[in-house]
């Protein structure tokens, strides 16, 4: 197995869920904008949020096909399946625990449940399994975060295979 081929694996991943979550955006299959949601943690100007959201959800991608490699490394097997379910829990954390309980709580510009009337937060609360962005928007991210993570397993077992 080879860090070369998780880093690979986490760059054509990300693109594949980058380019997958924007098209369902443009199908209004979703309104979720995860490099928004990101770019807004640190920045209220729109335009740069998206920018520097974009920056740091493909570092992110980078650094979860790590996280993924280093389970690959620990069980010793790698497989665009076995990636394919790391995926899948990876999506349905991010859906339930990741935005739903603990970024409402730190992000500055997200509103909560609890957000008084009269306050204007730029996000609304992803809401469970981010179903605030729209009712497709779960299955919407379990099939690029299943893909992204298919990706990375099949890019670390081919390097692990030498070709």
């Amino acid at each position: 197995m080879s860090v070369w081929g998780a880093l690979a694996g986490g760059f054509v991943g990300t693109i594949v869920l980058t380019s997958g979550l924007r098209a369902a955006s443009e199908f209004r299959l979703t309104r979720m904008d995860i490099p928004f949601l990101l770019g807004t943690a640190f920045f209220s100007d729109r335009v740069r949020a998206k920018a520097a959201g974009y920056m740091l959800h493909f570092m992110f991608g980078l650094v979860f096909a790590l996280v993924y490699y280093a389970v690959f490394q620990a069980i010793d097997e790698a497989s665009w399946w076995l990636g394919a379910l790391f995926g899948a829990a990876h999506a349905t954390f991010a859906g339930t625990a990741l935005v739903n309980i603990l970024l409402p709580v730190i992000h500055p510009r997200m509103g909560t449940p609890t957000t008084a009337a009269e306050a204007s937060p730029l996000l609304e609360p992803p809401g469970f399994l981010l179903l605030n962005y729209g009712t497709s928007t779960p299955v919407v991210t379990m099939l690029v975060h299943v893909a992204y993570g298919a990706i990375v397993g099949e890019f670390v077992s081919l390097a692990a295979s030498g070709t």
